[in-house]
């Protein structure tokens, strides 16, 4: 068999689109080697799912974009998410970045933050340090697809200690079905760095099936702080396959907040490398499943360093016939002493039809440490039901009250304002209220 038979993608399409948009020899030469390993590699294998039973052609083709001159320009379904004043924006549409704004101040203090096609070829030495380091392409055959077809994406690099005091923001579109859209994140936090980044990733208008296969990846150097922020609001449509990564060294910390609020399939994993001594990750989760979405999230947390510690926090809503597996997964290696690592995962069904597994696992290999987990799998709580209404507040109100307050504690946590706002109107309508 060959290549153009068992891959959505070939050769030929990523020397086209390569040369297209002026890319960087090297990297053409690893979108070359990256589709080679592909053919040879297996779907990734999560717990409970079979992947070979789902539709992942939808690719689509590279296609130009015009870059945007002002925000004014950008795509009305991409204005919305935008924070007012910030002055720190990338905005993808589809197969590319089509608008980039960093300020002087930032610019003055050695940040770098621009799509990462344009990164490949302007600051080589650190794209090709970093890139592929935290998700391998050899990881399995969507890592290696990915590889092959990325577009747009972003870079951001944050010098040795220097603190960004405001988040910097992307917002990814896709409303053309027929195009590939699949940007990646490289997140590089020098030495005593501390940075926030925030995201959301949204679909329009679509007329097709469209596969999002996207890669986060987070370098974390020793006493860096990373906070990364991101929601995930697609249509029907999109199936969308997420795979975060990131990689810390010694005192490195990194916080990972998700809204999983699609309306399509989901494969999400969330993974952190505690590489060095007194490492900390911290993962709150909320996801929200409705119709007939079939969910697969999974947080991991690998424990290499000494005296290193991770939280991860878990809490799925799923109505009417969706059905979720929630895995967690904490791992402390040999050596890796003084490590603690705590785990919960929780999921409430609204609807008789609904499912949800959880599933927290903990994999230990060292005996001086401490390792916790909690998980449950219900339905609303008649008795707060009940108490409510003892108060005067219809049944339909308390249970509202209820689930809102479920997912509370990690919206809470989102790092900008017009986020957390426009996040608690996705759980409204994904509720139905």
């Amino acid at each position: 068999m060959t290549l153009q038979t068992i891959l959505p993608v070939q050769a030929a399409q990523i020397k086209e689109w390569a040369e297209a948009r002026s890319e960087a020899a090297w990297l053409t030469e690893r979108r070359l080697q990256a589709l080679e390993l592909a053919a040879s590699l297996e779907l990734p294998k999560p717990e409970k799912t079979k992947l070979d039973r789902w539709d992942l052609s939808a690719y689509g083709a590279f296609k130009s974009v015009a870059k945007t001159a002002s925000r004014e320009e950008l795509p009305a379904a991409t204005k919305e998410f935008i924070e007012e004043g910030t002055h720190n924006l990338i905005v993808q549409h589809n197969s590319g970045v089509v608008y980039t704004e960093l300020s002087e101040e930032l610019r003055a203090k050695g940040v770098i933050f621009t799509d990462l096609e344009t990164a490949a070829r302007e600051h080589e030495v650190l794209v090709k340090k970093h890139l592929g380091t935290a998700v391998k392409t050899s990881e399995h055959q969507v890592s290696a697809l990915h590889y092959a077809a990325w577009t747009g994406g972003v870079f951001l690099y944050v010098p040795k200690n220097v603190e960004l005091e405001v988040p910097l923001q992307a917002v990814f579109l896709t409303d053309d079905a027929s195009a590939t859209f699949a940007p990646h994140i490289l997140v590089v936090a020098d030495a005593n760095s501390r940075v926030t980044y925030v995201d959301n990733y949204v679909s329009t208008g679509l007329d097709g099936k469209v596969l999002h296969n996207g890669v986060v990846e987070v370098i974390a150097l020793d006493g860096a702080k990373v906070q990364y922020a991101t929601v995930h609001q697609f249509g029907k449509e999109v199936t969308d396959l997420s795979y975060r990564r990131a990689l810390l060294s010694n005192d490195a910390d990194i916080e990972w907040i998700v809204g999983e609020m699609n309306d399509g399939d989901t494969i999400a994993d969330t993974a952190t490398s505690l590489n060095g001594n007194g490492t900390h990750s911290d993962a709150k989760i909320i996801a929200i499943g409705s119709g007939t979405q079939k969910l697969n999230f999974t947080t991991r947390a690998v424990h290499f360093g000494k005296s290193s510690e991770s939280d991860m926090f878990t809490r799925a809503v799923m109505r009417e016939e969706a059905q979720s597996i929630i895995n967690g997964i904490t791992k402390i290696e040999h050596g890796a002493t003084k490590a603690n690592g705590q785990q919960t995962e929780k999921v409430l069904m609204l609807s008789p039809a609904a499912r949800g597994d959880a599933n927290p696992i903990l994999l230990i290999d060292e005996d001086d440490v401490m390792a916790g987990h909690a998980a449950s799998v219900g339905k609303v709580n008649p008795e707060q039901v009940y108490y409510l209404m003892s108060r005067g507040i219809s049944k339909v109100d308390a249970e509202r009250l209820i689930i809102y307050g479920f997912l509370a504690p990690i919206i809470a946590e989102i790092p900008l304002e017009l986020l957390r706002t426009r996040l608690q109107r996705i759980v409204e309508r994904k509720l139905g209220q």
